[in-house]
């Protein structure tokens, strides 16, 4: 299987709009409403145009499905927050999530030249929290009754992962995805 992460380009508004919108991405994203187009071209016009963020559709196999993004790039303090998606039910399960964990982490890391990576997740969403500890990710924070989600008040974990965690960690990871059929050299962020 390869998976690429891609940078985003203006064909891929529409599908970006239909899987912010769908059941399987709303339901870990921190608002409730129904994204309209004005609203998304806002967005999407600012993630194209911004200077402070990356964002990326991942790949499998040359199919879209998904999107990943680095943002809040603060170069003086050496740190970015970072999000995924999987929108494609079908790739979960199968290592992409894995796959596009360590391209964000190897492209923070090394072409950014950054020194911590950030991210928040709802506490009840464990198997991505797992996740990112798996990846050397510590938890830094509880942030109770963060969101409202669903009419009610939700719990969020941040996590936090240092370039010297990553330097710890990487040579494990690695191991992981190569026993998982993944030949690293292949993973790609365009």
């Amino acid at each position: 299987m390869d998976v690429r992460l891609r940078r985003i380009a203006e064909q891929d508004s529409s599908r970006a709009l239909a899987w912010r919108n769908s059941p399987e991405v709303a339901a870990f994203m921190y608002g409730d409403h129904w994204i309209t187009q004005p609203e998304h071209d806002r967005w999407f016009s600012s993630v194209l145009q911004a200077e402070d963020r990356r964002y990326w559709i991942i790949e499998r196999d040359g199919a879209p499905v998904g999107l990943a993004n680095v943002v809040k790039i603060d170069t003086s303090n050496r740190r970015c927050d970072w999000a995924y998606y999987l929108a494609d039910p079908t790739t979960r399960g199968q290592g992409v999530g894995s796959c596009v964990e360590y391209l964000v982490i190897q492209h923070v890391f090394g072409p950014l030249g950054l020194n911590k990576l950030w991210c928040e997740v709802f506490d009840d969403n464990e198997a991505v929290w797992k996740l990112h500890e798996r990846f050397g990710f510590v938890r830094e924070a509880l942030y109770r009754d963060h969101v409202i989600k669903g009419g009610r008040f939700r719990d969020v974990i941040g996590l936090g992962l240092l370039a010297r965690d990553w330097a710890a960690a990487r040579p494990a990871c690695e191991a992981r995805l190569r026993d998982k059929g993944f030949v690293l050299e292949a993973l790609r962020v365009d």
